[in-house]
C-alpha cells in the first residue's frame, strides 16, 4: 500500500447487487483502484435500506460516499431503494449510480426522475464490464468531488 493510501480516508462505497458473480467482478475491478476505497455489499434492497438508515445490525455502518445500485433486487427493488435515498435529507446528497442489466427506456427515465446521478447498463462481455467499472472509478473517485 502506498503512502498516499495510508494517510487518506477511504472512499466509502455501498454496492447493492444480488448477483454474486457481478459482486465478485466489481470487487476485483475496484481492488486495483487508483483511489483508496472501502466497499460494503448488500445483496437485497431491504438490507441496503437498513444499512443506509443505520438500523439493527447496521447501527455502526459507515455513511457511503457513493452508491452503486442494481434495479432488480430481491425484497425491495432498486427503484424503491432509490426513492428512499432521494427522499431522505441526510442520504439525498449521496451520488447514486444505477448499474443494471435493464435497458428499458422507462427504467432510465424513471430513475433519472427519481434523481439518480447516472445510469449504466452492465455489459455482458467481461472486458467491457471491467472497462465500465474502471470508468466509474475514474469519474466518481478521481474527477468528481464527493460530499463527505
Amino acid at each position: 500500500m502506498d503512502v498516499e493510501k495510508l494517510n487518506a480516508q477511504p472512499i466509502e462505497i455501498l454496492l447493492v447487487e444480488d448477483n454474486p458473480g457481478d459482486v465478485r467482478l466489481i470487487m476485483e475491478a475496484f481492488k486495483n483502484a487508483k483511489v483508496y476505497n472501502n466497499i460494503q455489499v448488500q445483496m437485497d434492497g431491504e438490507s441496503a435500506v437498513q444499512f443506509l438508515l443505520k438500523q439493527g445490525e447496521y447501527k455502526d455502518a459507515p455513511r457511503p460516499d457513493l452508491i452503486l445500485l442494481d434495479l432488480n433486487l430481491p425484497k425491495k427493488d432498486g427503484r424503491e431503494v432509490l426513492n428512499i435515498i432521494k427522499q431522505d435529507k441526510n442520504l439525498k446528497p449521496i451520488p447514486v449510480v444505477i448499474l443494471t442489466t435493464s435497458t428499458a427506456e422507462e427504467d432510465i427515465i424513471d430513475t433519472y426522475n427519481k434523481h439518480a446521478n447516472s445510469y449504466i447498463t452492465k455489459p455482458v462481455d467481461l472486458d467491457q464490464f471491467f472497462q465500465v467499472v474502471e470508468s466509474i472509478q475514474d469519474f466518481w473517485l478521481s474527477i468528481v468531488k464527493l460530499p463527505r
